[in-house]
């Protein structure tokens, strides 16, 4: 028997056979699953929409719930991908201990993206449903285009770079302790230490280096999401 404790539970049992990696992995083992369905329809949708009933006189309630699920789906992409990118992260890393921010950010971002991953690819289902490719103007297409982009920048980051990320700054964060720095509100320690510590030195050049790659896509997915906007703004009768 394993004290649940171990990985964050209150403190129950576990049944005999039943590991510990099973169950401290199990929701992200789920979330992971999900996707994998959700992008695998939204695939179906976009290469084969008449196998979904995808037509010119498709019924007015499967148009509407498609209407509906896009605009929602988008949404909370869109929404998510601002508040983390532009807000939260910005209020965290300026209040928190640089550790204590770093591993609240490697628990928060498989999450943040697992979830704006998701919205896409639903986003991009319904979408894909109500214009399917070889109907399409060249304006639809360019948002198919733009929905297919955003959670292609999201899973790169949440198969990718966020791994290799958590991975150095784990690294980094063992050598910071050992130079008894990390627990103060930004770079600064860091900045000097790294001056005359050419491990550290190193370490921060290849983390800057991922990171950068991991920003830069989400920046993209964040773009990719703000021209879609534009386009749903001009539909939207006010």
């Amino acid at each position: 028997m394993v004290n649940m404790a171990d990985c964050g539970g209150r403190g129950w049992a576990m049944a005999p056979g039943v590991t510990l990696g099973k169950i401290c992995q199990s929701p992200m083992a789920w979330s992971t699953r999900f996707l994998t369905a959700v992008a695998f329809l939204a695939a179906g949708v976009v290469f084969a929409p008449e196998f979904f009933g995808s037509t010119a006189d498709s019924p007015a309630v499967a148009v509407s719930l498609a209407k509906l699920a896009h605009l929602l789906c988008f949404a909370t992409s869109f929404g998510a991908a601002l508040w983390v990118t532009f807000i939260g992260g910005i209020i965290m890393f300026k209040n928190l201990p640089r550790h204590q921010f770093g591993n609240l950010q490697s628990k928060m971002f498989p999450a943040y993206f697992t979830l704006v991953s998701v919205c896409a690819a639903s986003s991009l289902a319904a979408f894909a449903y109500l214009h399917p490719w070889k109907s399409a103007s060249s304006l639809e297409r360019y948002q198919l285009g733009f929905l297919l982009s955003s959670l292609g920048f999201n899973l790169s980051n949440l198969l990718v770079f966020t791994p290799m990320t958590v991975e150095m700054m784990k690294k980094r964060h063992k050598v910071e302790r050992d130079l008894s720095i990390g627990e103060e509100v930004g770079w600064s320690k860091n900045v000097d230490a790294a001056k005359v510590n050419p491990k550290l030195a190193a370490m921060n050049k290849k983390f800057g280096m991922i990171h950068g790659l991991s920003s830069l896509a989400n920046i993209l997915s964040f773009g990719s999401l703000a021209m879609h906007s534009w386009y749903l703004a001009g539909k939207i009768k006010l």
